[in-house]
């Protein structure tokens, strides 16, 4: 995935709280819809931009999808952000 389609899909405020309420551990779209006063919809929306930027993965279990964090693109961002500090690699 693109760097520029994971930083704007980080860009978002609502985003960034959904990846980190993923940092415990894999949760259904449900679990993480409870956590904000919006729509299923727009969680869902949410959940798709993220997914598209493989920030996300998505898994099913019977009716239920589950989220989980996709660490490879994390690390791959902070890499090339990295870059900029001046620090080794």
């Amino acid at each position: 995935m693109s760097l520029q389609v994971t930083l704007k899909a980080i860009s978002n405020p609502v985003r960034r709280d959904i990846l980190t309420l993923l940092k415990s551990g894999r949760l259904s779209a449900g679990e993480i819809s409870e956590q904000f006063a919006l729509s299923s919809a727009t969680i869902s929306n949410h959940l798709k931009q993220l997914k598209s930027a493989d920030l996300i993965r998505e898994s099913k279990y019977k009716n239920f999808i589950y989220y989980e964090l996709n660490l490879s693109v994390f690390e791959e961002t902070m890499l090339w952000l990295k870059d900029f500090t001046g620090e080794d690699k």
